[in-house]
């Protein structure tokens, strides 16, 4: 466990925990790690996950895909990212959504159960990753909140320049890159990719941004 330090100093969950006491932590709750190849299935929808998912390397998609295969693009999760938490401390929920590796990707798996009861080895710590946890909870439900206010605008347009300011204010710059290709960000927006492509070629004409392939520049 210990070549993956550096990365682990990255992840929210272990912010504000000393590096010298995460690989005692990590022994303690049960960290395996493991590698999937591209298009993947990491989780199945149905499936009920008693850890959560420390992205190690590579990215993954949580997806959402409904009785007639349409495919919904729920959030795009980067490296040093987490997943599945929500539905591992909702006591092994189902889920019903399924998360694909985007790229090849390493997975460090750790048990929610043993997160959350605390231990007498390292309570001061154990503590800040109970709030850690919390807080990306937190975080990860404004996300889907942000994602909700894009998908309810009721044109394409709309719902493109939803996204893409909302895009340009996280980043801090008017010109940044989105981690979807057209068919993601179709899927995450919810919207047709033919139509989308067509509209963002009319907002190019209009002056609105300038856009090639997952870079943008907004006007």
């Amino acid at each position: 466990m210990e070549k993956h330090l550096p990365i682990l100093r990255l992840v929210r969950l272990f912010t504000g925990i000393e590096e010298d006491a995460i690989p005692p932590m990590l022994n303690c709750l049960g960290a395996r790690t493991k590698t999937y190849r591209k298009d993947a299935f990491v989780l199945h929808a149905g499936s009920r996950p008693e850890g959560l998912g420390l992205v190690l390397s590579g990215s993954l998609f949580i997806m959402h895909v409904d009785h007639l295969g349409n495919r919904e693009l729920r959030a795009h999760i980067p490296p040093c990212g987490i997943f599945a938490e929500n539905f591992a401390c909702a006591g092994n929920a189902e889920m019903d959504v399924s998360v694909i590796a985007d790229v090849e990707s390493e997975i460090m798996w750790l048990d929610v159960g043993r997160i959350l009861t605390t231990c007498t080895n390292a309570c001061q710590h154990h503590t800040r990753m109970i709030r850690n946890l919390f807080a990306d909870i937190a975080r990860a439900n404004l996300l889907l909140n942000e994602k909700l206010t894009h998908v309810s605008r009721r044109s394409t347009r709309e719902k493109l320049l939803s996204y893409l300011w909302a895009e340009s204010r996280r980043q801090g710059s008017t010109e940044f890159s989105i981690p979807f290709n057209r068919q993601e960000l179709a899927d995450y927006l919810c919207v047709d990719r033919s139509a989308m492509s067509a509209e963002l070629s009319r907002m190019r004409k209009d002056g609105l941004l300038l856009a090639e392939k997952n870079k943008f520049a907004l006007s």
